[in-house]
Parts: structure tokens; sequence; C-alpha cells
């Protein structure tokens, strides 16, 4: 195992945590309601578009002429995007500022261009990471390696030399192919454990 220089964090589920639950439990009178619309009109699928570079308002556009009976709805999904945020996952971005004295701490994300800094302007640990590669902006999205390759030579990075950390199975498999070292982060998982456990922090 080469040493670790370099740390990447995946931002939602890791770092952030973000979910439409937050916003629409206060949108429908009940949970059926809030979860039919969550998985058959604003479903994951659509919203990676988003993530992908689609722009918010042709993303909303669609989806309303798709489902017009819940267009007022779906307008909400962006226009009160930022009441989706339910804060930092504390415990693990406590170990930023400790991480960052012997790393070089970057972000690797899905998250559309348009309300990433919605967040970046909410909470400080962003000032602590020395870039960012965000596929909305690229217009290429995790699992695809491309992403990552892009975040290698963009900051002439080596995968052998990173830890890559991200709460998705799919991501976490395209970085260790790439050769990165890895932790899939799930329900449960204690990341500051994992890191001292590895002689890491």
């Amino acid at each position: 195992m080469e040493k670790i220089k370099n740390i990447i964090f995946d931002f939602g589920g890791v770092l952030i945590d973000w979910n439409p639950v937050y916003l629409f439990k206060n949108v429908f009178k009940t949970e059926d309601e809030m979860n039919y619309f969550l998985e058959n009109i604003c479903r994951y699928d659509w919203n990676i578009l988003q993530d992908e570079g689609r722009s918010l308002s042709l993303g909303t556009s669609i989806l309303q002429q798709k489902f017009p009976a819940y267009s007022k709805e779906i307008a909400l999904y962006y226009d009160r995007w930022e009441e989706m945020l339910g804060g930092t996952i504390d415990e693990n971005v406590q170990l930023i500022k400790p991480l960052k004295e012997k790393y070089n701490l970057y972000g690797l994300t899905n998250w559309s261009a348009e309300t990433l800094p919605i967040a970046m302007n909410r909470y400080d640990f962003f000032h602590d990471l020395k870039g960012i590669v965000v596929s909305g902006e690229e217009k290429i999205v995790k699992p695809d390696k491309r992403l990552y390759k892009i975040l290698l030579e963009r900051y002439d990075l080596i995968a052998e030399e990173s830890l890559f950390i991200d709460d998705n199975a799919a991501n976490i498999e395209s970085a260790r192919e790439l050769g990165f070292q890895t932790m899939h982060f799930t329900e449960g998982s204690n990341l500051k454990e994992w890191l001292q456990r590895n002689n890491i922090l």
C-alpha cells in the first residue's frame, strides 16, 4: 500500500446531510404522499441529470410537462432546495482540520453547479480543501471514471497515493479500479475510528 498523500471526499452523505425529505415533509400532508412524489416524480435519476450539467430550469420544466398535476411541488424542488440541507455530518467534518495538517484535501462530488455554491457559502469546511471537481461543471457524473481522471490531472495527483471516501458503492468501485485507496462510508460507519485503525489519523 502506497503512503497516502491526498484525501478526497464526496460531499453528500459523507460531509453534508442532504435529503429532499427535509423540505417535502413540510409540503405534503402525509408521509405516503411525500414518498410517492420522491419515488415516482422527483426521482434520483431525474436529479442526477442536473448533477450532470443540465440546467435546473430545464430539468424542472421537463418534469412539469410530464407531471402537470405536480407542477407546483416540482418547482419547489430547486426553488427551496436549500431547505434540503440538514447541516454538516459533524463527526466527519471535525476531522478535516487535523487531516489538513498531514494531507492535501480535495472534493469529488456529483452536484449541480447551480446549487453547490449555496452549500459552499453555508459551510466553512470548503475553505480547507485545496480543490474540488464538480460533476455539474464537468458534465460527467460518478461513477464515470473520466470524472476521477479530471481530478487526478487537474491537481497532479497519483491515484495510489490518494484515499477516496464516498457513500456510494459504485463510486467506490470505480475509484478502486483506477488505483485509489478507498473507504466506503455507510450508515453506522465511524470514519474517525477507521482512519485511526489504518494509521491515517
